[in-house]
């Protein structure tokens, strides 16, 4: 398999009826809006989407940052995995080190990821040298920007108080049924997130064009198999996914160029959109830079 050829860029809308796309842990769980009301996804949060759906439609390629939900092998944390996996790769050899990981994981080689090593301690063995530790980074090609709401989302976020039925004190069979909770959704929002995958930064990580088409579907399928109490089956879907691939490595046009060959506003004399037909899309054309227009799941 040959790393990626060209530049790709891709944006994606997302719709969002009656649900939390991503609760703010910071402000009791509420949907994540921006200091102007507009809906926002971080771009944390997409990628764990896309991680939890390549570990479902590709075989045979691990998954480095697994949740705890959706772990396919016995190690608790990132540093279990990474020493039993890469059991034998010395760290102190950084560029070694870095392939293997590469090789090994393909979110690694995708999205990057730091492997810090602390220092040993305790008496040194005779010709032991110290050790102050090691920290490898492995910089990725694809980055992924957070989604933002195309019209305000604050007034149209709903929040209803629940009776949670939990233990009380004692010996567990009491229930206090008056342990209130807060549940909160978005009613309707249509949110677009951008990326890119950059060839020069591929060919050092081994990001393949086969990986490129796996993130792709990856982002067609996003919300498959997402389904919670805050997002309910049917609630959040890829409407559209508008993917650029460029005619060489370094691309045509920058990124931010491209990005901006798509518009999507509310139609003229909505004042209040509820669903995606009350949503223009307008896509623009650069020559010579073809795009794919992809329906989601």
């Amino acid at each position: 398999m040959t790393n990626l050829s060209n530049k790709i860029d891709f944006a994606v809308i997302v719709s969002v009826n009656h649900a939390n796309p991503n609760g703010d842990p910071l402000n009791g769980n509420r949907p994540r809006t921006t200091y102007d009301g507009f809906g926002e996804l971080s771009d944390v949060s997409i990628k764990r989407k896309i991680r939890n759906r390549l570990m479902d439609i590709v075989s045979g390629k691990a998954i480095f940052v697994q949740s705890d939900d959706n772990r396919t092998d016995d190690y608790r944390s990132l540093r279990e995995r990474a020493d039993a996996m890469l059991k034998g790769v010395d760290p102190s050899d950084k560029k070694k080190y870095q392939e293997a990981a590469c090789k090994m994981w393909l979110d690694v080689r995708a999205f990057g990821q730091v492997f810090a090593f602390k220092a040993k301690k305790g008496k040194k063995s005779e010709g032991e040298e110290d050790s102050d530790g090691v920290s490898i980074p492995v910089r990725g090609p694809v980055s992924i920007h957070p989604a933002f709401s195309i019209a305000p989302v604050l007034e149209r976020v709903s929040s209803i108080q629940i009776t949670k039925s939990v233990s009380g004190e004692g010996d567990g069979t009491k229930r206090g049924s008056d342990t209130m909770g807060m549940k909160h959704r978005v009613d309707h929002g249509v949110y677009v997130f951008y990326g890119s995958m950059n060839p020069q930064l591929a060919s050092k990580t081994g990001f393949t064009d086969d990986d490129a088409k796996a993130i792709k579907e990856a982002l067609r399928t996003l919300f498959v198999n997402d389904a919670s109490s805050a997002r309910p089956e049917g609630s959040m879907e890829v409407y559209k996914i508008y993917w650029w691939e460029h005619g060489n490595p370094n691309g045509q046009y920058s990124s931010a160029k491209v990005h901006r060959l798509l518009n999507v506003a509310v139609k003229k004399g909505v004042e209040e959109p509820k669903t995606i037909a009350d949503y223009d899309i307008k896509r623009d054309n650069l020559p010579g830079l073809n795009c794919e227009e992809i329906d989601g799941e």
